[in-house]
């Protein structure tokens, strides 16, 4: 459970530098340990020798001794770097943790004064200092105070010879974390243990044999004052954070204690990475963990990355997601490119790409939907090349994901973690490429803090359960990715994959990265699709269809291009917008026959006919008219000041093709409007010869018309005007009488 003890949105400071993944923090958190140490801490009255075991600095290991340093915790680790006996760490029991524990303990077995604390460290983290530790230990009473947990194991026939405990509490041992005197530990640790066998096991026995447990003064936390172990306890604990400072506190609702020791036992790691993401003074008014340790690139020689390009589904603006990736600011000679295409539709695209730039990469790979290659097999294949070719990274993206950062890649790995990804969303939507929490079926669950993290009201750094879409990946988690599962698909297997090695999955969002584009009901049967996703993508849509120029002309004293009298002339749409909308006319094809009869309109009559195709007739009527409203109005409103009409109304929107042989010019008329406009979809002199636009009343022509530009003029009465003759190619113009 995680509250917040104040609601709303709220700002932090950005986070700049991330914390190193891939060793011991030597540096001293001085901001952080200040930010620890809120009252002056009372002396020690005995010593304090705090150990914990580990194979290798893994990330959980880092963050624990992170933790540690925060509260100024002195943590020897034993085994770290050595070899371990029993075989490799996959077939090691806990009984050689207790062998470990034993010998280094050995000096100190006849020191009244000095305490023993031993703590896992993979997953764990501490919340205080040494001082309250000790506090609270002092008043249980114990010599040994070992942490419990709501479950007993490794042998559940244990569970009856346990001492009850009051209703909530905590009745079994679990042998993650304890504190005692050195004498009484010394004494514990006695019997003999094989390396392969259970320590949980082996401290249980000896805290279940009652007059052992009567000479050695062992109890159990139930309470949780000092050690809180989370399996089980989903319901017992609640994380506060207050929003002023963005530190977390995590607390025991059932008994009101404030733990020091967070163990994540047993499957409850994903909670723990959720706490552990406000804790250990993560953040105090900024956050204090990104600016740790940054790790500065060496620009004669970047590390070597292996750019995993992945389409799995059609997608919008699929030419915008590779030009994207081209931009990165990253040389393209420290980079190998894998793309891979699951359906036919970007193939083309995706082979067009590779072609461009296959010269300036390291090396340069296609699967095409034709390869017959699944996804899983897909991804797995782009971690095998990157294997080979002893990439440093794998930088995954997927075709529905567009980098708007050019430095991202760089950004990504002054972070120097195992995995990082930047947080992208739909724009304007919380759909995102992360979760904050998982349900019980290891599936999507809200976390208390997704929202935030997705609108930006805080910024930071977070390890979370879940992430898809765009991840950066050190070679040292090569080996643990696996995107097979029986259930799961190739993200969901990956992430389970990575938490159940450890390695922690980490977002940032101290700026905008980029964004997701939205692929639902993308519909490729159509002619140019990405034109038709104005309403579900309009971010990109204006990004790849708006004309560059288009925000300055509504700037305050703009100078606006007027060619004839009350003739305006704007830049707003770009090539690929006047590209599309003619091949879409000219794939529909239906063009009108250019007579007076015309079946389309109420009445089936038109007085000046053209030849001509109907937005409604390819299915873009609607978007035609948000067009009009988004686009064309607020330039309405810039000109012909005074006139607001909101939203514009508009019957008569269509495409005109002029041609020598077909229908050259259009005779002098008034338009059906308060005011139309006309965009020109191709190229004056080039595509076409002649053409044009004469005002009689003024005397005044428009010939030189450019293309994406539009110009804007009132209609019915002070604007007669006739369509100039083309002499030569096809001329196609957009026209639209608004508000009628």
């Amino acid at each position: 459970m995680l509250t917040f003890k104040k609601f709303g949105s709220f700002m932090l400071l950005v986070c700049l530098i991330i914390a190193s993944g891939n060793c011991i923090q030597d540096e001293v958190l001085t901001e952080a340990t200040t930010a620890a140490a809120v009252e002056e801490e009372t002396p020690l009255d005995v010593n304090v020798k705090v150990f914990t075991v580990a194979t290798e600095r893994t990330d959980g290991f880092l963050r624990y001794m992170r933790s540690a340093q925060v509260y100024d915790i002195e943590v020897t680790a034993l085994g770290l770097d050595q070899e371990w006996k029993g075989g490799d760490m996959s077939s090691v029991g806990g009984g050689f943790k207790v062998n470990l524990l034993r010998e280094a303990i050995k000096p100190l077995k006849d020191e009244k004064d000095t305490l023993i604390m031993f703590t896992d460290s993979y997953d764990v983290v501490f919340t205080s200092r040494l001082t309250e530790i000790v506090k609270k230990f002092k008043e249980t009473g114990a010599r040994v105070l070992f942490s419990a947990e709501k479950f007993c194991w490794p042998d559940v026939k244990l569970a009856s010879k346990y001492p009850t405990v009051e209703p909530k509490a905590s009745r079994y041992l679990n042998s993650g974390a304890f504190i005692g005197y050195a004498p009484e530990i010394w004494q514990l640790l006695q019997p003999s243990i094989e390396n392969l066998e259970d320590d949980q096991l082996y401290y249980t026995k000896s805290y279940l044999n009652e007059e052992l447990r009567e000479k050695l003064g062992m109890k159990l936390d139930v309470e949780s004052h000092i050690f809180q172990n989370l399996n089980g306890a989903k319901d017992d604990v609640k994380l506060d954070v207050d929003l002023d400072t963005n530190r977390g506190t995590l607390k025991n609702i059932n008994f009101l204690t404030t733990p020091s020791v967070i163990h994540g036992n047993g499957p409850s790691k994903v909670e723990l990475n959720a706490f552990a993401n406000y804790l250990a003074n993560t953040y105090n008014h900024k956050c204090l963990i990104c600016q740790e340790n940054r790790l500065k690139l060496d620009e004669k020689n970047l590390p070597i990355v292996t750019l995993a390009l992945i389409g799995i589904t059609p997608v919008p603006f699929f030419d915008m997601f590779l030009n994207h990736t081209a931009y990165i600011h990253y040389p393209k000679n420290r980079m190998h490119l894998f793309i891979y295409s699951g359906v036919e539709y970007l193939d083309a695209m995706a082979k067009s790409h590779l072609k461009k730039y296959e010269e300036e990469y390291l090396s340069a790979k296609i699967v095409l939907s034709t390869d017959q290659f699944d996804e899983r097999r897909a991804r797995q294949l782009a971690v095998q090349q990157a294997k080979q070719k002893k990439s440093d990274y794998i930088f995954f993206i997927d075709a529905d994901t567009h980098v708007d950062d050019k430095e991202l890649l760089r950004e990504l790995m002054t972070y120097d973690r195992q995995f990082i990804a930047p947080v992208v969303a739909k724009y304007n939507e919380l759909w995102s490429n992360f979760w904050g929490a998982l349900s019980e079926g290891g599936y999507y669950a809200r976390s208390p803090d997704y929202v935030d993290i997705v609108r930006g009201d805080i910024l930071g750094m977070w390890n979370v359960p879940y992430v898809s879409s765009i991840y950066l990946i050190k070679s040292t988690a090569f080996k643990h990715l696996n995107y097979d599962h029986q259930y799961y698909d190739p993200d969901m297997a990956m992430c389970e994959s990575l938490r159940n090695a450890g390695v922690h999955m980490y977002i940032i969002n101290d700026r905008f990265y980029g964004h997701l584009v939205n692929a639902e009901n993308f519909d490729i049967t159509v002619t140019r699709p990405d034109f038709y996703t104005l309403f579900t993508n309009k971010f990109d849509w204006t990004r790849k269809y708006i004309h560059a120029d288009y925000e300055k002309q509504l700037e305050a004293n703009y100078s606006y291009n007027q060619p004839c009298t009350d003739v305006f002339w704007f830049k707003i749409a770009t090539d690929a917008f006047c590209d599309d909308m003619v091949a879409i006319m000219e794939a529909f094809g239906k063009w009108s026959d250019g007579s007076n009869k015309d079946e389309r309109l109420e009445g089936g009559y038109e007085a000046v006919p053209t030849r001509d195709i109907h937005m409604k007739q390819v299915g873009l009527d609607a978007l035609w008219l948000e067009f009009l409203n988004d686009f064309v109005r607020p330039l309405q409103e810039k000109v012909f000041l005074g006139y607001y009409h909101n939203p514009v109304r508009s019957l008569m929107n269509f495409v005109v093709r002029y041609r020598p042989d077909e229908q050259p010019f259009l005779r002098p008329h008034h338009d059906s409007s308060t005011y139309t406009i006309n965009i020109a979809l191709n190229r004056a002199g080039i595509d076409y010869e002649g053409g044009g636009c004469r005002f009689l009343r003024y005397n005044c022509s428009v010939t030189a018309t450019k293309k994406g530009w539009m110009l804007m003029h009132p209609g019915r009465l002070t604007h007669y005007h006739e369509g100039l003759r083309v002499t030569n190619g096809t001329r196609y113009i957009m026209i639209s009488f608004i508000d009628p």
